[in-house]
């Protein structure tokens, strides 16, 4: 029971991370903007390859902060790479449907897509870098 336990708070402790780094992500991009990015003829490529290359910055950033990997188990190790982006899409979709029934803009981040994009990124950079 201990160990499952210990499982789920390491998994917790590395959604956290991605969470941090996607709520940061989000008010900059909010408050920079003038004009909400739903309107922008951005390519939907480029836009995976910026939400990518900015979630390895982000997971960057955390690893100076963060040096050690949260999951200690190496069995468990790399499943990280697969449940928190899903956890952090999923989060961020729900803050996206929150603003859109508040009447806020929504960015292409409040998806479950560029959520996991970001998420995964971060988690990429984690998974290779983190002692």
């Amino acid at each position: 029971m201990e160990l499952l336990l210990q499982i789920i708070f390491e998994f917790f402790l590395e959604f956290i991370v991605e969470i941090i780094g996607e709520v940061f992500l989000e008010v900059a991009v909010q408050k920079l903007s003038p004009v909400p990015r739903e309107h922008e003829a951005l390519n939907a490529t480029l836009a995976v390859i910026m939400y990518f290359g900015l979630g390895v910055i982000v997971g960057w950033l955390s690893i100076l902060i963060f040096p050690h990997s949260f999951i200690r188990s190496s069995r468990l190790h790399g499943i990280s790479l697969i449940i928190t982006p899903l956890l952090a899409g999923l989060t961020m979709s729900g803050i996206g449907w929150i603003r859109e029934r508040q009447g806020k803009p929504v960015i292409r981040l409040d998806t479950f897509t560029y959520g996991f994009i970001f998420a995964f990124g971060m988690a990429l950079v984690r998974f290779l870098f983190t002692t």
